[in-house]
């Protein structure tokens, strides 16, 4: 079994509610895609965004005995590698790991940004994410008042770690999860409501 799909099972155990295993699902191919362009471990940097949230939904709080460290120290204790457990920590600024491999600072730069697109996508008459473009992120992400929880500086903070132009991050990221629109429920009307249906059998 590769890792990735080692991951999935461990978000499916762990997390049940629907948007935050989507949320997950759009990191791991925001990685998966990011990891492709460098050469890089695509399953590696995948099951790597399918874990990073894996304790959110029973751990929430910013606290030792929260998240991600929760999740982290149940890594730890099954095996997974240092490498793995590091990057997972590393995305979260109070975790004060920080971020010096390209996995780590990609993690950092896709993971909000890749639940911001799809907010994104949400609010489009068609719900798909092959009618999101770049302008229409960058217009929203200067709405304050649009998907509020999104911290905008942490996206821009992540493309600048990852040394290159914000607009090239958010390209990378609409083509990632485009080809995954399906799964995450914004293929458009027809393919979201299939795309629910599989997700909430899987």
């Amino acid at each position: 079994m590769s890792l990735a799909d080692q991951a999935l099972a461990i978000l499916h155990e762990w997390v049940q509610s629907e948007s935050l295993r989507w949320h997950c699902y759009s990191v791991a191919d925001s990685m998966r895609h990011f990891a492709r362009l460098q050469g890089a471990d695509e399953d590696l940097w995948a099951a790597i965004g399918l874990l990073h949230d894996m304790d959110y939904e029973r751990h929430p709080t910013a606290t030792p005995d929260g998240h991600p460290f929760v999740g982290v120290a149940w890594l730890r204790e099954h095996g997974w590698s240092e490498e793995v457990c590091r990057a997972v920590l590393s995305h979260a600024d109070y975790a004060h790991v920080p971020r010096e491999t390209p996995m780590e600072k990609t993690l950092y730069a896709v993971d909000e940004l890749s639940g911001f697109v799809m907010a994104v996508a949400r609010v489009r008459p068609s719900k798909s994410l092959h009618e999101v473009e770049v302008a229409a992120v960058r217009k929203k992400m200067k709405d304050k008042a649009f998907a509020r929880a999104v911290n905008r500086d942490d996206i821009t903070r992540g493309a600048e770690e990852l040394g290159m132009p914000l607009d090239e991050v958010i390209g990378h990221v609409i083509t990632a999860l485009r080809a995954d629109a399906g799964r995450l429920g914004l293929a458009g009307e027809k393919g979201g409501a299939s795309g629910s249906t599989a997700t909430a059998s899987a």
